[in-house]
C-alpha cells in the first residue's frame, strides 16, 4: 500500500530493457548518440513542432530552473503559484541558475487566476531600476494540489501573459497525466495556447530519471545548452538518458503508464468518497488530497500503510478529520488500494 510519492515506483520494464540495449559497444558521448536523434524527432512529431529545440537532463529540477533561467534575466522576476514546485521544493535553485531572479507569487491557489496574474504583472516594473522587472509566467499542469488546468484556464493565463510579452513555461512533471485527463493532443495544451518552454517529464511516469526540456522556438537552444553544461548537467554517457525517453515515447509508453496512475487514483478516489472522506481539492489526476478521521490513519500506519499525512498529528480525539496526501504511480494494483479502503472503513 505504497501512495507516498510517484517518484517512488519502480521503472517500467521497458525503460530497464531499454537500458540494457544502449549498454553495448560504444556511443558519442553529451547527447550526440543515435538514440538521441531518435527523441528528437518523436518529441518533435509528438508535439507537431519540427524546428522545436530538445534537450534532456536527469531531474525536474534540473529541467525547471534550467528553462527558467534561460527565459529570464537575472533582474526579473519569475511569476507563479504560491505552492508551485519551483517556489517550495527546489531549494531556490531557479534563483541560483537564473543568477538571482526572483519569484513573485500570485495570490490564491495551485491554480493561478488570470485576473490576479494580470494584478501581480502590472504591480512589477513600477520601481524603475530599484525593483524586479518583468519575466516569465511559470505555470505547473499538474498543479502540486493534484489538479489539471483545462484549455480554456489555460488560454486564459497565456492570454495575460502574451498581453505583456512575456515568455510562458510549464512545469510538466506530470505532463502525461493531465494529457489523459483532457484528452488533448500535446500541441493544444502547450504551444498553441502560448507556452515557449516546457519541462516533459518523465520520472515520476515510469523513468528512471530523464526529463525533457522543449523550446517550441529554438532560438534559446544554444543558450540553454551553455547554461546546462556551466551547471554540470549535460551527462557525458547521455545515451542512457536517451534510452530511456526513447523508450517512454514509443508505442505511447508514457500516455498508457499515465493512464493507469490515472485510474488508479480514481478508484481510490471512488474508495475514499464512498468511506466518507472529506477532498481538499478535485482529484483530477493521479493525486488526491483527502481528509478521513485519525482513527483511520492509526489504522492504516499499522498496516503499513504509506502516505504523506498532510496535516495534524495522531495524537488527539478520534474522530478528528486530517487530511493526507496519496499519490498512485503505473505499477499500483487494484488489491493494494481495496486493502487500503478496507482498512480505512474499519
Amino acid at each position: 500500500m505504497f501512495f507516498a510519492s510517484d517518484n517512488s515506483g519502480p521503472v517500467h520494464p521497458a525503460v530497464m530493457t531499454a537500458l540494457s540495449d544502449a549498454n553495448h559497444g560504444h556511443a558519442l558521448p553529451y547527447g550526440d548518440d543515435a538514440l538521441m536523434d531518435e527523441v528528437r524527432q518523436r518529441l518533435r512529431d509528438l508535439f507537431e513542432a519540427p524546428e522545436a529545440a530538445i534537450h534532456l537532463v536527469a531531474t525536474g529540477t534540473a529541467a525547471n530552473a534550467l528553462a527558467l533561467a534561460t527565459l529570464c534575466q537575472p533582474w526579473q522576476t519569475v511569476f507563479c503559484s504560491p505552492v508551485a514546485h519551483i517556489h517550495e521544493d527546489e531549494c531556490n535553485a531557479p534563483e541560483f541558475y537564473s543568477g538571482g531572479a526572483k519569484l513573485t507569487l500570485v495570490p490564491g491557489g495551485d491554480r493561478m487566476d488570470p485576473q490576479a496574474l494580470r494584478a501581480a504583472i502590472l504591480a512589477e516594473e513600477s520601481r524603475g531600476v530599484h525593483g524586479p522587472q518583468r519575466g516569465p509566467v511559470s505555470i505547473t499542469q499538474v498543479t502540486e494540489c493534484g489538479t489539471v488546468h483545462d484549455l480554456d484556464e489555460l488560454r486564459a493565463l497565456t492570454d495575460v501573459t502574451r498581453a505583456f510579452g512575456l515568455p510562458v513555461h510549464m512545469d510538466g512533471a506530470r505532463f502525461a497525466n493531465a494529457i489523459v485527463k483532457l484528452g488533448c493532443t500535446p500541441a493544444e495544451m502547450t504551444w498553441k495556447l502560448g507556452v515557449d518552454a516546457l519541462s516533459f517529464g518523465g520520472t515520476k511516469n515510469g523513468l528512471m530519471g530523464a526529463e525533457a526540456v522543449i523550446f517550441f522556438d529554438p532560438a534559446k537552444a544554444q543558450e540553454f545548452e551553455y547554461r546546462r553544461k556551466r551547471a554540470a548537467h549535460l551527462f557525458s554517457k547521455h545515451r542512457y538518458l536517451s534510452a530511456q525517453m526513447a523508450a517512454y515515447l514509443r508505442d505511447d509508453l508514457w500516455l498508457d503508464c499515465a493512464a493507469k496512475a490515472n485510474a488508479h487514483a480514481q478508484r481510490l478516489a471512488s474508495g475514499l468518497e464512498q468511506a466518507g472522506a472529506q477532498f481538499m481539492h478535485r482529484p483530477d489526476a493521479n493525486m488526491i488530497f483527502a481528509a478521513f478521521p485519525r482513527d483511520a490513519h492509526k489504522r492504516l500506519q499499522a498496516e503499513g500503510a504509506q502516505y504523506y499525512p498532510w496535516e495534524g498529528d495522531f495524537d488527539g480525539p478520534a474522530d478528528r478529520m486530517l487530511g493526507a496526501r496519496m499519490v498512485c504511480d503505473w505499477s499500483l494494483d487494484a488489491a493494494q488500494i481495496d486493502r487500503f479502503i478496507d482498512i480505512l472503513t474499519g
